[in-house]
């Protein structure tokens, strides 16, 4: 099942997050950052601004929930961002990234393009979004909490312009 997130769901969306981040990013974004990232983003205060503010989806299995994603409402130009989707470790593979992935996709019937910021040596991700449809536009380095990482930018196109 996938329903919206409450208030209710903040102490287990920081749990799923914690666990998804400590599994996806092991290797790649050091514990320390990657903890800071974590306080920052998932912090009460900034959850109950993205459940005021945002599409915040959770996926329950059997009723518990192991997943959850997050998008931006889509804009003036047509255009919204995937910002999380994170699905516990146990549970990949079994089809909740795409039942959440649709699920937000059917609550921006007016988008033109969705993007999404990968981590470039997130493989997982990357071939996901790719069996998807996501068509990668550009990679480019940056900094993460001052830690130099490689981001692969994403687009979906969520209809095709009529001209």
């Amino acid at each position: 099942m996938i329903r919206a997130i409450t208030l209710n769901d903040i102490a287990t969306v920081q749990q799923i997050a914690k666990i998804s981040w400590n599994d996806t990013y092991k290797g790649i974004i050091p514990d320390n950052i990657q903890e800071l990232f974590l306080e920052k983003a998932y912090s009460n205060t900034m959850l109950a601004k993205r459940i005021e503010k945002t599409i915040f989806l959770l996926a329950e299995f059997e009723g518990k929930p192991i997943g959850f994603a997050n998008f931006t409402y889509v804009d003036e130009d047509g255009d919204a961002e995937l910002t999380a989707i994170y699905v516990l470790p146990e549970y990949q593979q079994i089809g909740y990234g795409k039942k959440l992935l649709l699920a937000g996709l059917n609550e921006m019937p007016t988008g033109r393009q969705l993007f999404v910021y990968v981590e470039s040596k997130n493989d997982g991700a990357r071939a996901f979004y790719e069996h998807f449809g996501f068509e990668c536009l550009e990679e480019f380095d940056e900094y993460f909490e001052g830690h130099p990482l490689s981001t692969a930018k994403y687009v979906y196109l969520l209809k095709t312009p009529t001209y």
